[in-house]
């Protein structure tokens, strides 16, 4: 082939040179990626987490995720809509907005527990995350299988609870609600502070509870739950154990030692949703030994609502029933 003579050749226009960068820049942000998404594509993208199970790549947007165990409920709590979620009591469901219900129900039930989940139908239902929390023994068990599926964010049972939201918040990319609710969290902890911070320096709390599975005739002084909140936030002075103890919640006391809380100036128990003790505390409040405590007949046994606490939703429900609880209180003689 022969070359043209020099002196014939004409530079490009401005135009031309514009408009082959623009179909260069095009192509290139719609080229394949190595595995096979587009670089357009946001669910193509990922970014770094942290969790128990260390550090894991995960989409920046993940648009199917499915809750494992302990993170279904706050998940939804944040505005996640989980495709495949893990079962949930009927108790708690009846404790959460009747939209973070219907979210739940939506979607796919895949077994009663982290290490009952069907793998063959999460598999089947394509996800791009799965966020789990439940024993670390039990995710030891299925943990390779998991990973095969989606990439899997775990936390163990042991973690604080904001720093879970947190973790949570920033995996499942639900950032904006999570933003919504501790500024909620932030402004109602600092209101109450201030509202009552005589009562906060002079006032003598304990918190008392039972379970399902307590014994018969027995109780507990609890430092778990709720009352953490009560006690790390707003700095109420209620008994706890020892750093380095077992907590005080999980030594059954006999009701002959109801009596023994006569030494405190308040007490607080949980109530349910209406305001009625919890079924498992009943018999507590039905003992003469409780309906006798100078405590309970001058008003300062204060019924609580808490729907959990392992996440900023319920938290703050449960700071609305402590508010109004404190407020009720009448003045000491």
């Amino acid at each position: 082939m022969s070359m043209p003579p020099l002196g014939r050749h004409r530079a490009p226009s401005i135009a031309a040179l514009v408009s082959a960068a623009l179909l260069l820049t095009l192509a290139a942000c719609g080229s394949a990626t190595d595995d096979g998404g587009s670089a357009a594509d946001p669910a193509a993208e990922t970014r770094t987490v942290e969790a128990d199970n260390g550090r894991v790549e995960v989409p920046t947007d993940p648009q199917r995720v499915v809750t494992i165990g302990n993170t279904t409920l706050p998940f939804i709590d944040l505005g996640g809509e989980p495709v495949g979620v893990t079962e949930v009591g009927a108790s708690e469901l009846s404790l959460i907005p009747e939209e973070q219900k219907a979210a739940f129900e939506a979607a796919t039930n895949l077994g009663s527990s982290g290490d009952q989940i069907d793998l063959e139908k999460l598999a089947g239902l394509k996800p791009d995350l799965i966020l789990a929390q439940f024993p670390a023994g039990e995710f030891e068990q299925v943990e390779k299988r998991l990973e095969s599926i989606a990439p899997t964010v775990f936390w163990g049972l042991d973690v604080e609870w904001k720093a879970f939201a947190d973790g949570l918040a920033e995996a499942g990319n639900v950032t904006d609600g999570l933003g919504e609710q501790k500024a909620a969290f932030e402004e109602q902890v600092a209101e109450m502070k201030q509202k009552y911070s005589g009562m906060i320096k002079n006032t003598r709390f304990v918190h008392v509870d039972r379970w399902d599975s307590s014994d018969p005739g027995t109780f507990s002084i609890s430092d778990f739950g709720c009352v953490e909140i009560a006690m790390d936030d707003l700095g109420l002075d209620f008994p706890r154990a020892a750093e380095g103890d077992d907590p005080l919640g999980w030594t059954s006391l006999p009701f002959e030692q109801i009596s023994s809380l006569a030494e405190y100036d308040v007490i607080t128990y949980p109530v349910d949703v209406d305001g009625h003790p919890a079924e498992a505390f009943a018999p507590v409040v039905a003992t003469n030994t409780w309906k006798a405590l100078p405590t309970v007949n001058s008003g300062r046994a204060l019924g609580l609502f808490c729907p959990g606490n392992n996440s900023y939703g319920p938290v703050l429900r449960y700071l609305d029933s402590l508010d109004r609880a404190l407020a009720s209180l009448p003045a000491k003689e």
